[in-house]
């Protein structure tokens, strides 16, 4: 079955950088675009950013435009979320989700599988 397994959540000064990753198995990871959204404190889920099955293509939300970067790396079955210039309002649990097909798109409903989330906190 699927799963979706993220680490490098943690605690970062604002200003500061944290780099996420994403473990997926269960599925030929190669051929799907992949995901991260996150949930803030008492808020739905937002999309971030999205990439498709073969990294050519990637997008983001207006709100980590130029401070994230989204990346993958087929062989190892894994897709990364670096975040530099981090703002306490992207103190949030993050998630990695699997796509329905090889492109990317901006809407939750786009992804099918979503792992258990790891947490950031910003705050100095």
């Amino acid at each position: 079955q699927v799963q979706l397994v993220e680490s490098g959540g943690g605690l970062a000064q604002p200003g500061g950088s944290l780099r996420l990753s994403c473990a997926a198995s269960g599925f030929t990871f190669s051929i799907y675009a992949m995901s991260w959204a996150r949930q803030a404190p008492g808020k739905g889920l937002e999309w971030v950013s999205s990439i498709y099955y073969d990294g050519s293509d990637t997008t983001y939300a207006d709100s980590v435009k130029g401070r994230f970067t989204i990346s993958r790396d087929n062989a190892k079955n894994t897709v990364y979320l670096q975040m530099d210039s981090l703002k306490p309002e992207d103190t949030a649990l993050y998630y990695c989700g699997k796509g329905r097909t090889y492109y990317s798109g901006k809407f939750l409903n786009d992804y099918d599988h979503w792992g258990q989330g790891t947490q950031v906190t910003v705050s100095s």
